[in-house]
């Protein structure tokens, strides 16, 4: 029999001074942060962290600082103003790190804050769609609060609390965020084939969410014999399992599984991953670790970025000093799939921002993050075609990457490429 109380008393487990997990994603716990925000007369110094939430985050508004100081280990849109205005903060981390900050102790948990599924009849609520760093910060927090939303999917894999851990329960039945459809553009599409190109029959896939990896997946409906092992994905892998072109009877990791830290998208996907033990959900540190990855084959990794110079050094979280989205696991798969038997590491974007500017560029912005090194990346696509850079020189690099840049820039690029860079 579970012991409702009202989301204000919930809140009442958390104190000056504390360090507050908030979790992820889709089950950011809407009605507990508000009732937190509502107690900022109260409080001094509550340490906020967390990775991407789908909320307002009004704690990190500027009204609220020295209330709440907030830690992002990745800026999404709801914080980023915060972030760059100096109301946050923002953690330079790889996704497969965090679980350890929490496990080690170097950033201690004292209350998580969480959304899940109703128990069961053994007592053991779902951790819903997000896994991923958050179950470290369950496993290691003093006090869990929790709201009980029966429109949490029950995922299968590590995410389970039983109700003993908790603290306080809070009783929910909202609807939990949902993307919207969005219309691929011609140049999506464009590139989408360029990258399916790239992904051979057997293979597993890592991917986001978004455009690029939506056009991706609507290529590979021909494909047999695909895998899934990703820090996320969203509503494309469902037609491509429901077509038995996902399958993972390749895989050596977890074989059989779409295996994943956390997944974002509509209703439909929701439901089709409720008590769906095709879908397993586990801890970034797990999924996102390089050993993990690697045993997979082909293991095909389709990354985004802001910008790339020349020499191939990829910038996927800045736009020149201001912060952006975050490192995120970009690097852990780029690795991992740099090392796995037949792997392909892939960066993929548009060729020109929405302005119009040029992604392609002779150096990075002043201040820009270098996210993937240049000695890192392999292959790079745009709309207008694929490159490989994997052992070629910096001149060779030059040469190939202006080669798919926007037709509009590439003479600028070749003039700046010769006075700058010395290279063409």
């Amino acid at each position: 029999m579970l012991n409702f109380v009202s989301a204000a008393e919930a809140v009442g487990h958390i104190h000056s001074g504390n360090r507050v997990f908030i979790h992820s994603a889709a089950m950011t716990p809407k009605n507990l942060v508000a009732a937190l925000v509502d107690r900022a007369d109260e409080l001094q110094k509550v340490d906020i962290v967390h990775i991407h939430t789908e909320d307002s985050a009004a704690y990190a508004q500027e009204k609220y600082r020295g209330v709440f100081i907030v830690h992002a280990f990745f800026v999404g849109a709801n914080i980023r103003k915060a972030v760059n205005d100096g109301n946050a903060d923002y953690i330079p981390v790889f996704l497969s790190d965090i679980p350890s900050l929490f496990y080690k102790n170097i950033l201690p948990i004292d209350v998580a804050m969480v959304q899940l599924s109703p128990p069961d009849r053994h007592g053991y609520c779902s951790m819903g769609v997000s896994v991923d760093v958050s179950l470290a910060a369950v496993k290691t927090a003093k006090r869990i609060i929790a709201q009980i939303n029966p429109n949490v999917p029950r995922t299968h894999g590590e995410g389970f609390i039983h109700l003993s851990r908790l603290s306080a329960v809070i009783e929910c039945n909202d609807p939990i965020f949902e993307t919207t459809d969005r219309a691929l553009s011609v140049q999506d599409l464009a590139i989408g084939k360029h990258v399916a190109s790239l992904v051979e029959d057997g293979a597993t896939l890592q991917m986001g969410i978004g455009s690029i990896p939506d056009a991706v997946l609507g290529e590979l409906i021909h494909h047999k014999n695909l895998g899934v092992h990703t820090e996320m994905f969203s509503d494309g892998v469902v037609d491509l399992v429901e077509r038995g072109v996902i399958n993972g009877q390749n895989k050596r990791s977890l074989p059989g599984i779409v295996a994943t830290g956390f997944a974002v998208g509509s209703r439909r996907l929701y439901d089709f991953i409720d008590d769906n033990p095709l879908f397993q959900f586990r801890d970034t540190g797990f999924i996102n670790n390089t050993f993990n990855i690697v045993r997979n084959p082909k293991v095909t990794a389709i990354n985004s970025a802001i910008e790339i110079d020349l020499t191939g050094q990829v910038c996927a979280d800045t736009i020149g000093p201001a912060q952006f989205s975050g490192v995120g696991g970009q690097m852990d798969f780029v690795r991992g799939a740099a090392l796995s038997e037949g792997g392909k590491p892939i960066i993929a974007m548009p060729s020109v921002t929405g302005k119009g500017e040029s992604k392609i560029v002779t150096h990075l912005k002043y201040g820009a993050s270098v996210t993937t090194t240049r000695a890192h990346v392999h292959f790079v696509a745009t709309e207008y075609g694929v490159v490989n850079l994997f052992g070629r020189g910096l001149r060779e690099r030059a040469r190939l990457l202006i080669g798919i840049a926007h037709p509009t820039h590439r003479e600028r690029l070749e003039r700046e490429a010769r006075e700058w860079l010395k290279r063409l």
